[in-house]
């Protein structure tokens, strides 16, 4: 398959980058989010907890998928990582909250650590 057209994507709704990538990629019908950390994009600020981290991440993913005329609904597949396994079930009450029906693929791994010292990062896949 020859991809013909590729367009990124960029919302001040979400944080922006923090290194040389973009909020999104639409290759397709498809749209690329980059691993999104729990950073209010208005503050700047990291909330303190697994729960409000992950809330936080899902809404800047969210607030991308709207620039692309999307919704959660057309996530496919998400990458979770979790700084500490043991906030597994925490994450978990809260993405449950998101992917309501339907939920999409997922893969959740452990990670040493991510950046500036977040607790999750999740990174999707959607679809139009």
């Amino acid at each position: 398959m020859k991809l013909t057209h590729m367009e990124t994507v960029f919302t001040e709704e979400a944080p922006k980058p923090i290194g040389p990538y973009s909020q999104g990629v639409k290759a397709g019908n498809l749209l690329f989010i980059s691993g999104q950390i729990p950073i209010n994009p208005k503050t700047g600020e990291i909330p303190p907890g697994i729960r409000e981290q992950t809330r936080q991440v899902l809404e800047n993913i969210r607030a991308i998928l709207k620039a692309s005329s999307l919704d959660v609904k057309n996530v496919v597949m998400s990458f979770v990582f979790l700084s500490d396994m043991r906030d597994f079930q925490e994450f978990n009450e809260e993405y449950s909250k998101y992917f309501t029906s339907n939920p999409p693929a997922r893969v959740t791994v452990g990670v040493k650590e991510l950046p500036r010292g977040s607790k999750v990062e999740i990174s999707v896949i959607a679809s139009q």
